[in-house]
């Protein structure tokens, strides 16, 4: 075998994403000056996690990380998925922070992937194990991807700081590839769903965010069911916390989401004295439950067929697409998800037509797939 050829980046910027496509793409990939500039320069914690999980579900890959942790080379082995596969995600990120990247390498597997994953669930830094659950797994199926096999089963709850989480992940490999979707109506908001989750707490507490989402919603629409999910024990985690993940279904079957949770601050965070027992205040309930209801018009109003938070999912899957074309409707461009298409550009050589809708503010992307196929099935 020859040396391989390393595709050089610098910094930690987007490096999930890097790794994620590195992965697909099978290009070996060197990062530079990961912080170097920094107090505290290197991976951290949950990007070394990140990478030993690649090498759970991959066979032969290779990771080689410096003694500073300021210089990385990893080169992409074959992606096997696996069952009964156990992963602790660690503290410093939550659960949702490891899930795109899971379910989008899990697709192209050599076998159906089904995971424990362990650690923190809800958090105010990376979408929820519910958001998940209801909103990104169902998205798939618009690009061809059997509801069959996939599945996210929460175990226990766990909030921040101590976390004590656990979900089961399942997700089918696609025989072939995904299929090209053609999705720019956005429909009419028809019902909202959501659950409230509370742990460690009082269970009333799921019912005052409620009350008060509620109170928002039903000047607009009166299709509005929102559950409740109280831990307590065990099943629990370690750190009282609470939130909800909201849901709002269109008339055209697309799924807009936002979540929010509050918990106690890590103790690093805090500037209380070490002899001091007293706990930060947390947001009440109804402020919880107005902010999340008052995040999710707002993303209503934005348009598209997805929220924010999912553009980059969205075009990372017209990208993986058979050379056809894609067409998806989102509303104002994020951060991410210009960056996302900056990424896919470099490592797939996709590159998106944009196009803005100045009559309903939304912005319709067009691309041609780069044909993905689940090559690792073909080696078993």
């Amino acid at each position: 075998m020859g040396k391989a050829a390393y595709m050089k980046l610098k910094g930690s910027f987007h490096f999930r994403q890097r790794l994620l496509l590195a992965t697909l793409s099978t290009k070996a990939i060197l990062i530079e000056d990961i912080r170097s500039d920094e107090t505290s320069p290197g991976l951290r914690s949950h990007e070394v996690s990140l990478l030993r999980l690649i090498e759970k579900i991959s066979d032969d890959c290779s990771v080689e990380i410096n003694e500073t942790g300021t210089k990385l080379r990893y080169k992409p082995g074959v992606l096997v998925g696996g069952k009964y596969l156990v992963h602790d995600c660690g503290l410093s990120r939550s659960i949702g922070y490891f899930l795109e990247p899971l379910i989008l390498l899990g697709l192209f597997g050599k076998k159906a992937l089904s995971i424990t994953l362990k650690g923190i669930t809800n958090d105010s830094k990376d979408p929820s194990v519910d958001t998940f659950r209801t909103t990104t797994l169902h998205m798939l199926k618009r690009f061809g991807v059997s509801l069959e096999g996939l599945e996210l089963k929460i175990v226990n709850r766990g909030a921040p700081p101590l976390g004590g989480g656990e979900i089961i992940l399942g997700v089918p490999i696609v025989p072939t590839g995904l299929t090209a979707a053609h999705w720019v109506d956005e429909g009419m908001v028809k019902s909202i769903r959501g659950v409230t989750f509370s742990t460690r707490v009082s269970p009333q507490i799921g019912s005052r965010m409620i009350y008060a989402a509620r109170g928002i919603f039903n000047r607009f629409i009166p299709d509005v069911h929102i559950f409740t999910d109280h831990r307590s024990g065990p099943s629990g985690g370690r750190s009282p916390g609470y939130g909800v993940s909201l849901v709002a279904e269109t008339t055209t079957g697309c799924l807009i989401s936002t979540d929010i949770a509050i918990s106690h601050p890590k103790p690093e965070d805090m500037d209380t004295m070490e002899d001091s027992y007293e706990k930060p205040e947390m947001l009440p309930p109804e402020d919880v439950g107005v902010q999340v209801a008052s995040i999710l018009l707002g993303e209503i109003e934005q348009g598209g067929v997805v929220d924010s938070t999912h553009q980059g999912l969205v075009f990372l899957l017209c990208a993986l697409c058979p050379p056809d074309v894609s067409k998806v409707r989102v509303g104002k461009l994020t951060p991410y998800g210009i960056e996302t298409l900056r990424n896919i550009r470099d490592f797939l050589d996709v590159k998106f037509v944009i196009k803005p809708d100045p009559t309903t503010n939304t912005v319709i992307l067009k691309c041609v797939g780069c044909g993905m196929k689940n090559l690792s099935r073909k080696v078993a």
